[in-house]
């Protein structure tokens, strides 16, 4: 990031501080390094839990190549997050509403790199974001598959970093790779596993053990146990009917566990002071995606 770009989003967070006094935003990723093992289900359903337990949920679709969010849940919306980027819509606009009144920020295909952004468009985001710090608890992040420079600048801002794992070999190794590549290369210290698609409780707990064995031996880095996410015929069925299984069938057991799960992150420490504020995740969003840009180069 050069220094005129860091001078101006400087300025422009240090005004917006000045405006608002917003509470703490809980800011968690959702990650797994595989396509394939659920993340964006996770997302959804741990999203309208915690809607449902009266949270105010943000549920930000990360998948700037790969949107697909608004589809799982049926939605059509007719802006997405490139409009913001480009100054065309302000994030208000773009916003869908989704079960129990959470919000969902649309991705979209073929979206600008974060890098790649203009000094404008980067002060433009951070403004975006600010105007509703207000109107929002919980900020959950649906990652893309793999380990993207837009992966890592998501998980690296985030507070929370959750690592979804199933019992399969690539599966395993994909997780391993993401927690590798931002402990190693990024500092990120803490995640949290999540096993999903699991035929027993003791499955999950061997899946977490298994990381556990992996990680204690090669990295500085501390795992703590999420929980699990039961296999679930239900669940498959809410996701054709387009409808979080949370919504559409509550008595299921992928259903309870997921409110159960959602009922655990709200336990989780808040940030205090300015590290709390949407804001300063926006402006360390996108100054690791600077970063990440420049050394990729």
């Amino acid at each position: 990031m050069n220094m005129l770009m860091s001078d101006q989003i400087e300025d422009q967070a240090a005004g917006l501080r000045r405006m608002v006094n917003p509470e703490p935003v809980r800011v968690i990723a959702v990650t797994g390094g595989k396509g394939g093992v659920g993340k964006t289900n996770i997302s959804v359903n741990l999203g309208v839990a915690m809607a449902e337990m009266g949270r105010r949920v943000m549920l930000l679709d990360a998948d700037l190549g790969l949107a697909n969010i608004d589809v799982m849940l049926g939605l059509h919306p007719e802006f997405d997050l490139s409009h913001v980027m480009r100054g065309e819509r302000r994030l208000e606009e773009i916003l869908v509403t989704g079960p129990h009144g959470m919000k969902v920020v649309p991705g979209a295909s073929g979206v600008q790199k974060m890098a790649e952004l203009s000094t404008a468009q980067h002060v433009g985001l951070i403004n975006a974001f600010s105007e509703l710090a207000n109107d929002v608890d919980v900020l959950l992040i649906d990652t893309a598959a793999g380990i993207s420079d837009q992966v890592v600048s998501f998980s690296r801002a985030a507070q929370e970093v959750v690592v979804v794992v199933c019992d399969e070999p690539a599966s395993i190794t994909d997780a391993y790779a993401i927690i590798k590549l931002l402990n190693r290369e990024h500092g990120v210290s803490r995640f949290r596993v999540l096993a999903n698609m699991v035929r027993t409780v003791q499955e999950g707990r061997d899946l977490y053990n298994k990381m556990c064995r992996v990680t204690d031996r090669y990295l500085d880095a501390m795992l703590s146990y999420m929980g699990s996410i039961p296999y679930d015929e239900q669940l498959r069925k809410a996701v054709k009917a387009q409808r979080p299984v949370v919504d559409g069938f509550p008595r299921s057991k992928a259903a309870q566990a997921f409110k159960n799960l959602a009922k655990k992150a709200d336990t989780w420490p808040l940030p205090t002071g300015v590290s709390g504020d949407l804001q300063f995740f926006v402006e360390r969003l996108i100054q690791f995606s600077s970063q990440y840009g420049e050394s990729a180069r």
